[in-house]
């Protein structure tokens, strides 16, 4: 079969996903079985849904779907109960996600559907945890909420960006965490300095798994792409979210998004793909709290297209020419030309959530937590040496006003 013949043409299985729903249209292709029909021996077929891939999560021993659900911005039973129906059974929250109500959504579902604990592989996160204390408390916190006896992987670090804070008290703190059976796995997230505490991780020997911003604009990147390397050799295992590598400002989107939907891909299914084609990740967490989100990230993992290295070069071109618009997450960079005003990398990131996620009243509220005094000077700073150092050319004097404008 080539691939214009492909199982599901990809076109026609976009457009109709909208319109029909998912499973209506495995239906129709014959991916799965029509309940209504019967089968050679005259009995009714019961509905069978193609369930995710699934990989191995590190040494772990264990598998996850290669697509999880990330909670931040859900509190949404209907998108729980979907999920499961097809394989997505991992589920990414944290302690403070919708202001701690997606941890308590979790809990209700759970407290209805309890038989479906069994299926889930769920992860949580000690968001701003200051000390083993907040952690510990945060975990505590985490169980009651979703009403669940243990974690399957704990991040008891939040966006890290030093590897000095994996201390030996934080790992006998979550070797005591598994031993009281709270938790299965530990690990940490992180949204900045990636390779250097991703490559730090790599040399301890009680990290399980780190969930790390990843897309295709990384793939590119050499320290980035060592640092995983030595992570996967380690036997670490690699949940990649940001998946979609949103910049601040774009004149190349619709370039993009035409070659994709060529192939038959939507901008955000081709990004995810592109991610997976990286076998060292296990998963990608992707926030969907629409019906229609989900069902459209399910149908881009089940399809087994490969991108061709014309696809690939697609994805490199559009990161060379975008590459002014997106902030990388090197944090030491800026901090290192700012060491006044150590908040640029953090700045970038809220500004993305206001102008790519329409997230502004969270971007608001971040940015708001940045020490007044820095919050007062940023108009005054000179961003000259931060601007030349910075490996993406980003414009940051401009973008810093931008945010100032937006968010203050």
């Amino acid at each position: 079969m080539n691939e214009k013949q492909n199982t599901i043409d990809r076109r026609n299985f976009l457009k109709t996903v909208g319109a029909a729903g998912l499973s209506s249209v495995l239906v129709s292709t014959g991916a799965i079985a029509d309940p209504n029909q019967s089968n050679a021996e005259g009995k009714p077929q019961k509905p069978k849904y193609p369930q995710v891939p699934k990989r191995k999560l590190g040494k772990t021993g264990v598998k996850i779907p290669c697509l999880s659900l990330g909670t931040n911005r859900l509190d949404n039973q209907v998108v729980l109960k979907n999920t499961l129906q097809w394989g997505v059974s991992y589920w990414d929250t944290g302690s403070l996600y919708v202001g701690g109500n997606s941890e308590i959504s979790i809990g209700k579902f759970l407290s209805k559907n309890p038989d479906s604990r069994k299926k889930l592989f769920i992860s949580t996160k000690a968001m701003r945890a200051r000390n083993l204390a907040d952690v510990e408390k945060s975990l505590a916190t985490s169980l009651k909420r979703m009403n669940i006896k243990y974690i399957d992987l704990y991040y008891g670090r939040h966006m890290l960006s030093d590897p000095s804070q994996l201390t030996d008290e934080l790992k006998q703190w979550a070797r005591s965490a598994k031993e009281r059976n709270l938790i299965k796995f530990f690990g940490f997230s992180t949204h900045s300095n990636m390779a250097q505490v991703i490559a730090a991780a790599a040399k301890l020997d009680w990290i399980d798994a780190i969930l790390t911003r990843y897309n295709f604009r990384l793939r590119h990147d050499a320290k980035m792409q060592a640092a995983i390397e030595a992570c996967h050799k380690a036997g670490i295992g690699l949940i990649a979210m940001k998946t979609q590598g949103l910049q601040i400002k774009t004149k190349e989107d619709k370039k993009l998004a035409e070659h994709f939907l060529q192939r038959g891909f939507t901008e955000g299914q081709a990004k995810i793909k592109a991610v997976l084609e990286d076998k060292r990740f296990s998963s990608v967490c992707v926030g969907m709290n629409k019906i229609g989100i989900l069902k459209e990230n399910i149908a881009a993992v089940l399809d087994k297209t490969k991108f061709s290295q014309a696809d690939m070069a697609v994805f490199k071109e559009y990161a060379r020419e975008t590459c002014s618009g997106y902030c990388a997450g090197c944090a030491y960079i800026c901090d290192s030309a700012l060491p006044d005003a150590p908040y640029v990398s953090d700045i970038m990131r809220y500004l993305m959530y206001y102008n790519s996620y329409g997230e502004q009243a969270e971007a608001r509220r971040l940015f708001a937590q940045i020490p007044t005094n820095v919050r007062n000077k940023l108009l005054d700073m000179d961003y000259t040496l931060a601007e030349a150092r910075c490996p993406q050319r980003l414009p940051i004097r401009e973008l810093v006003a931008e945010a100032v404008s937006k968010l203050a």
